[in-house]
């Protein structure tokens, strides 16, 4: 059953269902796939007991007549920042090493309830924190995609859900879960040419989901094409009365709504994105999406977001003064890490704690966090961000006047070499300058792989959408997924 591995969410949904192989034959051909793949390192756990078992309940409902749950003999990765009943959880921190949840994370049962099984726990940056994956306590993650000139350097899977992206670009599973606060899930998609959406905020429940910055945070599906991110979405999400910022809607049926036809649909294109220093493969490739689009039959626009330039600073401010306030909870003393130096006292502990525990780029946002949200610094840092951001949701509220959706470059590159730009966070938190700005309005957003730069890396395209028309932003995916006709993946060396 080796060729089952090639097989998206929906092939392996269609093809149970009509009796071509059975979920235990699935799952045994991913646990060996994951099994293969420890040099990518993107599981931090394997479980593959929790796939077989969920496939064996899908073989017995389908022996006996029962109606098939919608992602019945799926089994996928859960990133390791969802909360997993029995199943160890570190958001890739030393001071949540050893770490097991008496408790499931809401998305997770979702998906358990929906019928899929867990591969394992997946890498990522350490707290959600970066966008190379390479802060996780655990080992940097390597994208499965190599420059094509010959260069061998490793490269970064973007970040933070960098072992998603690694593992559903390796073939390692069919879909995973990720987290997007500013960037993360749509960023690594677009470096290892797989699709990714991050939903409206409050579409999916954040209980059971490690904190990084409340406000932002939200989790969505990432997968190898557009319908296999809609069948995903749909089982993670729905309304949560545990989480106070769940909306309370009916899930649309997105998947049975996709439609590549725009005739009618206004497409903007926001020339505050224009940045700078922007490389021509990516100016060529975000024309070609607006060739795509309007082929497609969409009215092409342009709109103007005036703030967009403050957006990245304010993004910096607020996630870290939320992180600082989030992670304060960590102090060794209710589980996790304890760092108890003989003869200290409770202060001693916490700092000993926190300092062994916490990672350079975690410890970082802490600071600036604290120190924004410090008495003296507060109105001059903090509130001024709140405000940049109630702006920069107005300007998306105003060019919806005038458009249905927005395309843009979802990176300023493709991927990046390892430790190219670990020594320059300012380097790296730029490649969130096309994602921070729709995190802080709340907006649905997705990015699709559109082609390869010339060292036959992947290049992703973004589309946003308004407040939770997940189903345009799909649409318009799948019309630019038709047209790019992406077909690429890594030639396999680990």
């Amino acid at each position: 059953m080796s060729d089952v591995t090639d097989l998206g969410i929906a092939g392996l949904r269609d093809g149970f269902r009509a009796g071509e192989f059975s979920a235990r034959d699935v799952a045994e051909a991913f646990n060996a796939r994951v099994d293969a793949a420890d040099a990518l390192n993107a599981f931090l756990v394997k479980t593959p007991d929790h796939a077989l078992a969920a496939a064996d309940v899908a073989d017995a409902a389908r022996a006996a007549g029962e109606a098939p749950k919608p992602l019945a003999g799926v089994p996928i990765g859960m990133k390791d920042l969802f909360c997993t009943k029995g199943v160890a959880t570190t958001a890739a921190s030393h001071i949540l090493e050893g770490f097991v949840p008496p408790y499931e994370s809401a998305v997770s049962q979702n998906l358990w309830d929906a019928g899929a099984g867990m591969l394992g726990k997946l890498n990522m940056d350490q707290f959600a924190m970066g966008s190379s994956n390479e802060t996780s306590a655990f080992g940097n993650v390597i994208s499965p995609w190599r420059r094509k000139d010959g260069g061998n350097a490793p490269l970064a899977p973007g970040g933070s859900s960098g072992g998603s992206s690694s593992a559903v670009a390796a073939r390692l599973c069919p879909g995973a879960t990720g987290t997007d606060t500013g960037g993360s899930i749509r960023q690594p998609a677009a470096f290892t040419g797989i699709s990714g959406i991050k939903p409206t905020y409050g579409r999916c429940s954040r209980w059971g989901t490690i904190a990084f910055a409340s406000s932002l945070d939200q989790a969505g599906p990432m997968a190898r094409d557009v319908r296999d991110c809609a069948i995903m979405l749909e089982a993670m999400a729905g309304f949560d009365v545990r989480d106070a910022t769940s909306l309370q809607l009916d899930v649309p049926q997105w998947e049975a709504g996709l439609s590549a036809d725009l005739k009618g649909k206004r497409i903007g294109i926001p020339k505050e994105y224009r940045v700078d220093g922007m490389p021509a493969e990516i100016e060529t490739l975000w024309q070609q999406g607006i060739d795509w689009l309007r082929d497609a039959g969409a009215e092409i626009v342009e709109v103007s977001l005036p703030h967009t330039k403050y957006a990245l600073p304010a993004y910096y401010i607020i996630a870290p003064a939320e992180a600082s306030s989030n992670l304060a909870r960590y102090d060794g003393v209710r589980y996790g890490l304890r760092d108890l130096p003989e003869g200290a006292g409770l202060q001693d502990m916490y700092a000993a704690t926190r300092a062994d525990g916490f990672g350079d780029e975690v410890k970082r946002r802490i600071m600036i966090g604290t120190y924004v949200l410090s008495a003296g610094f507060y109105d001059a840092y903090y509130t001024q961000a709140q405000k940049v951001r109630t702006l920069i949701a107005r300007d998306f509220e105003r060019a919806w006047e005038a458009c249905d959706l927005l395309l843009a470059p979802t990176a300023p590159s493709a991927a990046f070499a390892l430790g190219e730009k670990s020594a320059d966070p300012i380097a790296m938190y730029l490649n969130d300058v096309f994602t921070v700005p729709s995190s802080l309005a709340g907006l649905p957003a997705m990015s699709v792989p559109g082609g390869l730069d010339a060292a036959g890396l992947p290049l992703g395209l973004q589309i946003i959408g308004k407040p939770l028309d997940e189903q345009g932003v799909l649409n318009a995916g799948l019309a630019i997924e038709q047209r790019a006709g992406f077909v690429a993946r890594p030639e396999a060396w680990w």
